[in-house]
């Protein structure tokens, strides 16, 4: 067991490695493996990631209109990289462990900042697109370590309130997100989004090189678990492009139901493959925990609902009431504004009560948010808006704290890497499932019903026979109106297009508050530590 230089003995398993050069009784520098500071270089590092899950969707349209994407081209500037993340998260994790959580964090900073500036300087959308995935590869050496370097750094009474900070940073990045990226984009160029990730990475480097001290896994020794590395990566990237595909064409489709078949026998044979091996990839022991198995439930079921609900909340602001990428960011603020405060107040309930107490009241709200989200209509007045914002702003900062606590605080802090890589990878596929079940659900409904609001709002018969067939048009709440359509008729077009879109959009989010519900029973079965991990600290 090894003491960490400020900070308090973690438990049992945590190793830390001493920095190169630094010998018995010779002082390090200044700052050197301070945990506020630390907190400090990692907050840094994340920002990036955070700025980027938001800067991306404003400077979408802007993309489009100047390298000529199709809507299916600009899909996959988002997806290329959410693939590229989601498939290398674990391994990312397992590989800071064992090489070193400072080394495999400053690499990650390095990455995602170079492929940041080389997506500006892309002349055409296919090198976009390359350098995304090349990003997201960054974003998944960069996201576990930094997680697991605050498990290292903090003891067990301050790991609470580090993460709370961290996720207020995450906070703070996302909803100033929209509003930087929509000044840029309308008085610069939609280049200068991903530049504007040059000087923070610069500046999470040099920070982050002075002050984080290295930690690894001195029990990972030996060979690594490629074949583990290869079936896991397999299986994701098989279930990730399933999904992505049925977003697309639908569940029922061969594509995604191929993909989902080769993901289920690949997960089986990573699973053989884990309990055969000496030095397991992903140590199927974590399980043991429920506090943690259910955290990972609740991780994946919590982005379901609030990642999903996002992505169409911005399209019924931009595409329905019509503002501007500006005023749409401003008007979501009381939803992301609200995380910079709930992040620190979930860190404080649950050193307080454990994280099953804001795990339940954070799925609680995210149901009942949903539900009042699924009741307003085509014109509803911003203020039977901004209160369900804020209550979802509320429950998301407490379910990312207190379900990543769950996580990566019953984990053994020797593998406080992959627990990281587990918690942000369960993140990334609910937020696929959220964005790609609701979407389906909601152009679903939107073919169902398009044909009869047309009619009801005044389109003729014929004319909206032939734009019954544009539901995945509608289904993004744009109005399909042909050039030289008369007012009154285009009026009407617009006013049953968006009537169909609020359908979809309704059922949509009943489905995800009663999603919501479900996992509001799950946090139950999260306690403080009833079947901790070998070395793993009680939560």
């Amino acid at each position: 067991m090894s003491q960490f230089q400020g900070a308090e003995t973690i438990g049992p398993g945590a190793v830390d490695a001493p920095p190169r050069g630094h010998a018995r009784g010779r002082p390090s520098r200044r700052g050197h493996g301070h945990p506020w500071l630390t907190l400090v270089a990692v907050a840094l590092g994340v920002m990036m990631v955070g700025l980027d899950a938001t800067v991306v969707a404003i400077a979408n349209p802007a993309i489009a209109k100047d390298l000529g994407a199709s809507l299916s081209g600009l899909q996959w500037v988002t997806n290329a990289y959410l693939l590229a993340l989601a498939v290398s998260l674990i391994p990312a994790g397992k590989i800071a462990d064992r090489f070193g959580r400072k080394r495999t964090f400053l690499a990650g900073v390095i990455g995602f900042a170079a492929a940041s500036v080389l997506i500006g300087l892309s002349g055409g959308l296919g090198m976009v697109i390359f350098w995304r995935v090349v990003q997201g590869f960054a974003g998944a050496l960069l996201q576990p370590a930094s997680l697991a370097i605050l498990r290292n750094t903090f003891p067990a009474d301050k790991l609470n309130a580090a993460i709370g900070i961290w996720g207020s940073t995450v906070g703070i990045s996302i909803a100033g997100g929209p509003i930087v990226a929509g000044l840029l984009v309308e008085n610069v160029n939609w280049e200068s989004v991903f530049f504007l990730n040059a000087p923070l990475g610069v500046v999470a480097l040099l920070v982050g090189f002075w002050v984080i001290r290295e930690s690894r896994d001195e029990q990972a020794v030996g060979s690594f678990d490629l074949p583990g590395v290869a079936l896991l990566t397999g299986a994701l990237f098989a279930l990730v492009w399933g999904l992505i595909k049925a977003g697309e064409d639908g569940f029922g489709e061969a594509v995604p139901l191929v993909s989902f078949a080769v993901s289920v026998v690949l997960f089986a044979a990573f699973v053989w493959n884990e309990l055969r091996v000496e030095r397991p990839l992903l140590p199927l022991g974590l399980f043991r925990s429920v506090s943690l198995s259910a955290a990972t439930a609740l991780i994946v079921l919590g982005f379901f609902g609030m990642f999903g609900t996002i992505f169409f909340i911005t399209l019924y602001l931009q595409q329905v009431h019509g503002m501007s990428p500006v005023d749409a960011g401003v008007r979501m603020l009381p939803m992301t504004g609200v995380f910079i405060v709930a992040s620190p107040l979930a860190g404080a309930l649950t050193s307080r009560f454990g994280p099953r107490v804001p795990l339940v009241l954070g799925m609680v709200f995210t149901s009942v948010a949903m539900f009042g989200l699924s009741r307003i209509g085509v014109d509803a007045p911003y203020g039977q808006l901004w209160p369900w914002f804020v209550l979802i702003g509320l429950a998301f900062g407490m379910v990312i704290v207190a379900g990543t606590e769950a996580i990566v605080g019953n984990a053994p802090a020797h593998l406080a890497g992959v627990a990281g890589g587990l918690q942000q990878t369960a993140a990334q596929l609910g937020g696929v499932l959220g964005t790609s079940v609701l979407g389906v659900l909601l152009s679903t409904k939107v073919g169902d019903v398009l044909f009869g609001r047309l009619t009801d709002a005044g389109v003729p018969g014929a004319a909206a026979e032939q734009l019954a067939g544009q539901g995945g048009i509608v289904s993004q709440g744009v109005a399909p109106v042909p050039p030289g359509t008369p007012a009154p008729t285009a009026e009407a077009i617009t006013t049953g297009s968006h009537l169909a879109f609020m359908d979809g959009f309704q059922n949509a989010l009943t489905a995800a508050g009663a999603v919501a519900a479900v996992a509001a029973l799950a946090a139950l079965a999260i306690r403080r530590g009833d079947t901790p991990v070998d070395g793993a600290a009680a939560v």
